[in-house]
């Protein structure tokens, strides 16, 4: 997980490089449908969910999420009219492979975005997006979940030709500089971080807009599988809906902060958890960078990688490996 932390940078600029084209093909395309499906699971359905919600906040844009199983179980299928992007860092993740085979079964179009170029999704799906991020090997994804929000961003805001589409698709090119940066920067201020919370067992992760995508990824993939700790996403307009009657002192909440519209709730669940003495640990976009906040999940990422990494390492635990993933099917 270390050095694929560290490659991320020239892996943003490799998909870049090679895929923009295709990719602003794809977005021409996009204009003739009406119904677009985002299909992923684990890190790869966070990503769909930060890039619908990113998109959402200024376009009308017509997204369905679904996991590969919701979507072959759940789904009815009634407009031919739609298309599916899907989502697998290997290409071989049996969830989204079915999804992926049942949209074929109805003749949808089907683009999939993975980094395994002779993978199964990407010689039976119509269209496919490499990430060139090489092997990745961690269970905890870092440069092909980066690269993944990468490819969903430009694909869906390239589907715009206004001013604001424009200059998040030129943030975008910034991205490799920025998170090299970020990557040299913010290391040894999460080592301390995760040295002060590794005898925590419990967090609660906590996001609006884009956020709660990354806000899922960090529970699910990042402190779950990573670190082995347990925890669980939401977005900060439900924290009154449940969290707020279990938060207590001395729990952990980690708190993602761009100063989106939503964010107004983020900062007032901020306030009643230090009114009680809970564990707050926030990250704000303003500290690391200027770019859209749109990009907020882009650029809190890098920090929450290097505390992720440590809280692990300082467990004795392995955030590249696994216990049962791969092992157990069913």
């Amino acid at each position: 997980m270390y050095h694929e932390i560290l490659q991320q940078p020239q892996s943003i600029r490799e998909t870049l490089k090679r895929e923009k084209s295709h990719m602003d093909e794809i977005s021409n395309e996009i204009r003739e449908h009406d119904k677009i499906y985002l299909i992923g699971c684990g890190s790869s359905l966070s990503t769909c969910y930060s890039a619908r919600d990113a998109i959402n906040i200024h376009y009308d844009m017509d997204i369905g999420i679904f996991t590969g199983y919701e979507f072959l179980y759940h789904k009815k299928i009634q407009d031919k009219d739609s298309i599916i992007i899907l989502t697998s860092q290997s290409g071989e993740t049996a969830d989204t492979l079915a999804a992926l085979r049942k949209a074929k079964k109805y003749n949808l179009k089907t683009i999939t975005i993975t980094n395994e170029g002779a993978s199964t999704m990407a010689r039976e799906s119509d269209e496919t997006i490499l990430t060139h991020c090489q092997r990745e090997n961690a269970i905890v994804a870092t440069k092909t979940y980066i690269n993944q929000l990468l490819c969903l961003y430009y694909i869906l805001f390239g589907v715009y030709d206004d001013e604001l589409s424009k200059n998040i698709l030129k943030d975008l090119e910034k991205l490799p500089g920025v998170t090299d940066k970020l990557i040299n920067e913010t290391e040894e201020e999460n080592r301390l971080l995760a040295f002060e919370f590794k005898d925590d067992d419990i967090f609660y992760c906590m996001g609006s807009g884009p956020n709660y995508g990354l806000a899922y990824k960090l529970a699910m993939t990042m402190f779950m599988e990573g670190a082995l700790k347990h925890a669980c996403p939401l977005y900060s307009g439900e924290f009154r809906h449940g969290l707020i009657e279990k938060v207590e002192e001395g729990i952990p909440v980690v708190f993602l902060d761009a100063d989106l519209p939503g964010d107004v709730l983020t900062r007032k669940c901020i306030e009643f958890c230090e009114k009680i003495n809970a564990k707050n640990i926030i990250f704000s976009m303003k500290d690391y960078s200027n770019l859209n906040r749109l990009l907020s999940p882009f650029i809190l990422v890098i920090p929450l990688e290097w505390f992720i990494y440590y809280l692990a390492s300082y467990n004795n635990k392995d955030p590249g490996s696994t216990r049962h993933i791969g092992k157990v099917r069913y």
